[in-house]
């Protein structure tokens, strides 16, 4: 145990948004040179503490101290002056402005003195080095990597004074090699004294990194453990509060015919959000896997075979017909699709859960009905439809009327993936199955419960005869599920293989374009 004076105390710490109490009493404390991974379910309460340690909102009860002085609650001006830094899962860069601007931006305006400029310079490559991020000054955002971009953001909290760095998801979007180079770099800063929290849904990681381990389920802190005292199963119990089951890799039984086929496809798009003379054959009863790091044309490949992007060159045929650039027109002949975005994407969140349930099949004749006047939902039958969805997918939290913005990240994917997945009864009572199912991060930022019962999902759709497009950032997502993998480099797509022919740092190089 610890004994030395916690460089953050937090103290009883409760929030509540109307009947809903987000953080109930939680006591933390963190030391020096310490890295302290925070675990929980989506909407456990995580994002939220998280909020009020920065400053962006203000906590009903309970009071925080840096380095024994009390924070000032509700100011993150005042986090910043105390030594807290935060790198966010999704960065906060300017991708048309240099490494040494997007670092300097918001501590003094851009446009002053050659000399002190160059003093910047000099002390943003001091922070670097001290650090082990090497960093380019003069580089534009826009042509790093992921990986070296996050570097930035690290770099831009250390120059400003960080002592505490809050790490959201910190490996969500990194190659194998960029989070090998991550955890040097963690090790080096804690040696220096520098103090972490580590957000992670990434079990195996979170034991590697850190020292304590702290599990919030349901808004309440419910376990704490040194690192090496615990197992990633007791973590899942703690974060779900029952046991959870890894989806095993079950390999496909039947494999039959091509159900999609992309010969020599190319589409437009900005940087490498594009496809390059992509060639894909998508077959049923089999899960085709494409990893790679964001931003390499997955946006594209999914976009087209929902309908939503055009392609300006070759050819791309749905059970043996011209796939028409229309999701109205996919949707009723087996095109189901889980998008990227839930939130933005996925459900209009401002609409009930009902309304969403049967948004994309409104046109059905299961739906509405044509009259003078023009189309009319059939109400009654949209809600039975979307009660059936709650019940057979476990969406949870929110009544059909409530607004889908209202259910947590996890329960939002299950009505994505029923809404996808589950057709309405056609007139003799019968139910077509998804012919062709795009999924694109279809658990990304889900917690272990939600994960295991997504992938549970798609596996069973495979074993129903569905061909199975799944991108992901998750490589052990991409090995588990995958009977395919290819990876996605620069808009270009290599040769799907066996996913037992892959390794884990193949799929890294691979990523990285080295063996692409």
């Amino acid at each position: 145990m610890n004994t030395t004076k916690p460089v953050l105390r937090l103290r009883g710490i409760t929030k509540r948004f109307g009947t809903l109490t987000a953080n109930d009493a939680i006591s933390l404390d963190l030391h020096a040179g310490e890295v302290l991974a925070l675990l929980g379910e989506n909407g456990a309460g995580k994002s939220t503490l998280m909020s009020i340690l920065f400053g962006h909102y203000t906590a009903d009860e309970g009071d925080i101290e840096v380095f024994g002085q009390p924070l000032p609650p509700g100011n993150p001006k005042a986090a910043l002056a105390a030594g807290i830094g935060m790198v966010h899962q999704h960065f906060t860069l300017a991708d048309n402005l240099s490494v040494l601007d997007n670092v300097l931006m918001g501590t003094e305006p851009l446009w002053r003195p050659v000399s002190r400029r160059s003093a910047a310079r000099a002390r943003l490559l001091e922070v670097a080095e001290r650090f082990g991020l090497p960093v380019r000054p003069e580089a534009r955002i826009g042509d790093l990597s992921v990986g070296e971009r996050q570097r930035v953001e690290i770099v831009k909290a250390l120059y400003r004074g960080a002592r505490i760095l809050i790490l959201d998801e910190p490996t969500a979007v990194l190659t194998p090699q960029e989070s090998e180079a991550l955890f040097a770099t963690l090790a080096q800063m804690v040696a220096q004294g520098l103090s972490i929290i580590f957000i992670s849904h990434k079990l195996g990681e979170v034991l590697r990194v850190s020292q304590r381990i702290a599990v919030l389920r349901g808004g309440k802190l419910v376990a704490q453990a040194r690192a090496a005292d615990t197992t990633q199963a007791e973590l899942a119990l703690w974060m779900v509060g029952h046991a959870v089951e890894k989806t095993a890799r079950r390999p496909a039984q039947t494999i039959g015919d091509p159900v999609c086929v992309l010969d020599h496809v190319s589409t437009t798009g900005s940087g490498h959000d594009r496809l390059d003379d992509v060639t894909l054959t998508l077959k049923a009863g089999e899960i085709v896997a494409i990893a790679g790091v964001s931003g390499n044309g997955q946006v594209a490949l999914a976009e087209l075979l929902s309908g939503t992007r055009k392609d300006t060159h070759g050819t791309v045929t749905l059970m043996g017909r011209a796939l028409p650039p229309s999701p109205a027109r996919l949707v009723p002949r087996g095109v189901a699709r889980i998008p990227e975005d839930r939130h933005a994407v996925g459900v209009i969140g401002d609409l009930p859960v009902w309304e969403n349930a049967v948004s994309e099949r409104l046109r059905s004749p299961a739906f509405s009905r044509w009259s003078p006047l023009g189309r009319w939902v059939r109400r009654a039958a949209a809600r039975a439809h979307a009660l059936r969805v709650e019940k057979a997918y476990d969406v949870r939290g929110a009544g059909l009327q409530s607004p889908a913005r209202s259910l947590s990240g996890g329960n939002m994917q299950k009505l994505i993936l029923g809404r996808a997945l589950m057709a309405p009864e056609s007139s003799d009572g019968q139910r077509k199955p998804p012919r062709l199912i795009v999924a694109h991060q279809p658990t990304w930022g889900l917690d272990i419960g939600a994960v295991a019962y997504v992938q549970q999902q798609l596996i069973a759709a495979r074993d129903a005869g569905a061909a199975v497009l799944m991108i992901s950032d998750d490589l052990d997502e991409v090995l588990a599920l995958g009977d395919r993998v290819a990876v996605m480099h620069g808009g270009r797509l290599g040769e799907p293989r066996p996913a037992t022919a892959w390794t884990r740092e193949a799929i890294g190089l691979a990523m990285a374009g080295t063996h692409a």
